[in-house]
């Protein structure tokens, strides 16, 4: 089989669940993938045949994919703001509405000296967010946290890829014994979870079947717990004058931003992302710590 035949045999295989552009955008990330050349190379080595390795890893990938398996677990891999990133179940597959939250922190602060900056971002996962920020502020001081072992994996093997320097630790943010040795910061940043255990049906079936719940749901009757243990922990590890960024639930704008005026934040901001849903909300610390 040659990679052009490749290309359409992938597109063919999986159209029964995938929409057609996506079914392509797939087939174009394995392809990719398998043969270690992009979309122009393969256009030129279209008749290139594959060797038996290739044709092997072709047939389990495809053999993922009707198994609804998401592309990125699939190569390992996933894009990041620029960064090729490692990825597998035990992390979220990023997303550009993250992205958007780390260009929010990177505007903030780029009239700040970045050798000043201690930033943290709780729930790290794959260490997207602080990889970026890092990547972005050389000079800063950057950490990442999770309660997970197999998350903190695959962020350590992304900053070694990367090779950035962000220190990353395991701590669980509900843990306030555990929380209490973490330094002083002057920014805080989470993407904590936040979907309701009763939006499960109208989820994915890969998001449901691959991605770790530990890193999406929550109590139906707490969906804030996480919102209001970082806003409390801020309240004692986020300096004066220093800032709180989170991705949130579109459903629960109003309520992390009520949240976070009650605990003490001053000049809340909701924002919506590039599909025009509520999605980051973001809160100053003006009180001394």
């Amino acid at each position: 089989m040659n990679i052009q035949a490749a290309f359409t045999y992938i597109i063919n295989t999986i159209a029964p669940i995938y929409e057609p552009r996506e079914a392509a955008n797939i087939a174009h990330i394995v392809v990719e993938h398998i043969t270690g050349l992009n979309k122009l190379d393969r256009i030129v080595y279209k008749d290139r045949n594959l060797d038996p390795g290739q044709q092997n890893r072709l047939e389990e990938a495809v053999a993922a994919l009707l198994q609804h398996q998401p592309v990125q677990y699939v190569t390992g891999t996933a894009w990041f703001y620029g960064m090729e990133l490692l990825v597998n179940r035990n992390v979220l597959i990023p997303r550009p509405e993250t992205e958007e939250l780390v260009e929010w922190i990177l505007n903030d602060v780029q009239m700040i000296p970045a050798a000043g900056l201690q930033m943290l971002d709780i729930g790290t996962g794959s260490g997207c967010i602080p990889l970026a920020l890092k990547q972005a502020l050389p000079a800063a001081s950057v950490w990442g946290i999770d309660v997970s072992d197999g998350a903190l994996t695959i962020a350590k093997a992304n900053a070694a890829k990367q090779q950035l320097d962000v220190h990353f630790t395991q701590v669980n943010v509900l843990d306030e014994e555990a929380t209490a040795a973490l330094p002083l910061f002057n920014i805080i940043v989470s993407n904590p979870p936040y979907i309701k255990q009763s939006e499960r049906l109208g989820m994915q079936q890969q998001v449901l079947d691959y991605e770790p719940s530990l890193a999406l749901f929550v109590p139906d009757e707490d969906a804030l717990l996480f919102y209001r243990r970082i806003v409390q922990l801020a309240g004692s590890k986020l300096s004066k004058g220093g800032a709180l960024y989170f991705e949130i639930n579109e459903a629960l704008g109003a309520e992390v931003v009520t949240l976070m005026g009650k605990e003490g934040f001053a000049n809340v901001q909701l924002r919506q992302d590039i599909f025009g849903k509520d999605r980051m909300v973001k809160g100053e610390n003006l009180r001394d710590v």
